[in-house]
């Protein structure tokens, strides 16, 4: 499953920019901007007098491609997300051994000229 949302996010990534191109490529209603310099006279060579209506169709068909893979991604992660085991994103669990009732635990090991972590109390260093 995470290989199809991989590869529908890489085809949406393409579809965005594909959009952007398109949309920068028509002519503004005023014949300016950035259609008149990116596209210049090349998409009308290209595509006749037709031009505006063939940009126009590419951008709804684009959009649409566009909002159906933003729904598909939508509902693979929301399936991902459901179906992914509990078990494999939590950390185990160990739990201590068991202190038998009678038993004290067993003393700290000390290291001869080691000094204490903590100070010992004021009485106890009278003598």
């Amino acid at each position: 499953m995470s290989l199809a949302i991989n590869v529908l996010t890489f085809v949406l990534v393409l579809t965005s920019l594909f959009l952007v191109m398109i949309v920068l490529m028509q002519r503004a209603k005023t014949d300016g901007g950035v259609g008149a310099a990116m596209a210049g006279g090349a998409t009308e060579s290209a595509f006749g007098a037709e031009t505006n209506n063939v940009l126009s169709g590419a951008t709804i068909k684009g959009a649409i491609v566009f909002f159906v893979l933003s729904f598909a991604l939508y509902v693979a992660n929301i399936y991902q997300a459901k179906h992914h085991s509990a078990g494999d994103n939590k950390l185990p669990t160990v739990s201590a051994p068991a202190v038998a009732p009678g038993v004290a635990p067993a003393a700290p090991l000390t290291v001869p000229g080691a000094q204490p972590a903590t100070p010992p109390p004021a009485d106890a260093k009278k003598p």
